[in-house]
């Protein structure tokens, strides 16, 4: 440990890792959109059968989630994580073999690596979660989510415009590897750089004492690997799904989610379908709203902090700037009805600026989760949401086959933010940590 005097700030070199690794984690996941027509065309793939294997890592992922939480609870976050992300990039690699393997078709190549992808990652939002209940006060935990939950949009930022190059140069495959290799060099730096904050060898008392002030759970991840007694019981899952609160908590996480995965699977496809984009086009195209996306969600869990601060009330800080930003989110559908592409790239850039504002969901998990079940709790919670992962992908394939457009898909997708809003302000009620029986 550091020696005491002024603050240190490791917290933020933290934040900043599980930021960088959390980007790579949602650019695997949209591998496939940003490739699928390429791939989709040379394959044979139907869009039916496009959207079945987009939907098949949030199968996984979804099926995962309580497991992983509970493996988190049990051996700890530092463990768990940095085997994740080498096992997911060793899997998004070797999608880019998909067809080469003989009696074996594409689409079920795809599908089962895709899935394999989901359920090594499941780990990778509980593990952030557990991280920042650790390294942050109550009052910085919204920001500090926000940060990470932004990741989502400034993965495309980043990673769309090299994707489609790659694609659009070296053939979709090269998506696959350049993906996975860089998922193996961050699975390297977490091991070597993520402790808990009483085992960092460079924070100072004074941090250690304002994060445990504040409500941190700094130790957390003491007991020794192994030791720690399982999580993962009927009566812990049990006293989670009868909450009414966490009840509705899942329900928006789940109703928000929709408009995240209409974002990392078929949103770079319909730039190129429905648009007339090509697929170099439709990569850069991508990383404007998604740039709007990761400022609006920096700019969400800012403001939810600030309103804290300045009321004390952690209803109004968490749920002002979600219903604010969902109504947002619903300009979506006014895509449906835009003839020119630079009025679709305003509505899509306004839509996911809000969806950022309103991405608090694991903010609220920080503050409600009971300090026994921290990873358990986060695994339900991505479970629910995740479920979103497997409807939309599939109901906008058949939504596309059966009408020939995206009109009904944006408005599906519209939909479900006034559903998110619902779920906020009527199912949750007050917002406080469950206290276990």
């Amino acid at each position: 440990m550091a020696p005491t005097g002024t603050q240190t700030r490791i917290r933020y070199r933290i934040i900043a890792l599980i930021f960088v690794v959390t980007v790579i984690n949602y650019a695997d996941r949209a591998t496939f959109s940003i490739a699928g027509e390429q791939a989709s065309q040379e394959l044979g793939l139907s869009a039916v059968q496009t959207g079945y294997i987009l939907s098949a890592f949030a199968w996984a992922y979804v099926l995962a989630q309580v497991p992983g939480g509970a493996l988190l609870d049990r051996f700890g976050t530092k463990r768990i994580y940095a085997g994740a992300i080498a096992i997911w990039s060793l899997f998004t690699a070797t999608q880019g073999f998909a067809g080469w393997l003989p009696g074996v078709s594409a689409m079920t190549m795809l599908f089962v690596l895709r899935f394999c992808v989901g359920a090594a990652e499941a780990p990778s939002f509980p593990g952030n979660a557990r991280l920042v209940a650790a390294w942050f006060p109550g009052a910085e935990r919204g920001t500090a989510s926000a940060i990470f939950n932004s990741a989502q949009y400034f993965s495309l930022v980043v990673f769309a415009p090299l994707m489609g190059w790659l694609a659009h140069d070296f053939g979709w495959r090269s998506v696959f590897f350049v993906m996975g290799a860089l998922g193996l060099l961050a699975a390297l730096a977490f091991a070597k750089l993520i402790h808990s904050p009483v085992r960092h060898p460079a924070i100072n008392a004074a941090e250690l004492e304002h994060i445990e002030a504040g409500g941190g759970l700094i130790r957390m991840e003491d007991a020794p690997a192994g030791s720690r007694v399982a999580t993962f019981t009927r009566k812990n899952v049990a006293q989670l799904l009868g909450n009414r609160m966490m009840l509705g908590i899942y329900l928006g996480q789940y109703s928000i989610n929709v408009l995240t995965y209409f974002f990392v699977t078929w949103f770079p496809i319909y730039l190129v379908r429905d648009r007339g984009m090509t697929i170099l086009e439709a990569g850069f195209s991508a990383a404007v709203p998604a740039l709007c996306g990761f400022v609006g969600g920096v700019a969400g869990g800012y403001l939810s902090d600030r309103l804290l601060k300045r009321t004390g009330s952690i209803d109004l800080a968490r749920k002002a700037p979600l219903v604010v930003g969902m109504l947002l989110a619903t300009m979506i559908i006014g895509c449906v009805y835009a003839e020119e592409e630079w009025l679709v790239i305003l509505l899509l850039s306004l839509a996911f600026f809000g969806k950022g504002v309103a991405s608090l969901g694991w903010a609220v998990m920080s503050d409600v989760s009971p300090r026994q079940l921290a990873g358990l709790a986060g695994g339900v919670f991505n479970m629910f949401g995740n479920v979103a992962g497997i409807v939309t992908p599939i109901v906008i394939g058949y939504i596309v086959a059966s009408t020939g457009s995206f009109d009904g898909a944006l408005i599906f997708v519209g939909a479900h933010c006034l559903l998110t809003i619902f779920a906020f302000l009527v199912i949750v009620g007050p917002i406080r940590r469950l206290e276990l029986n």
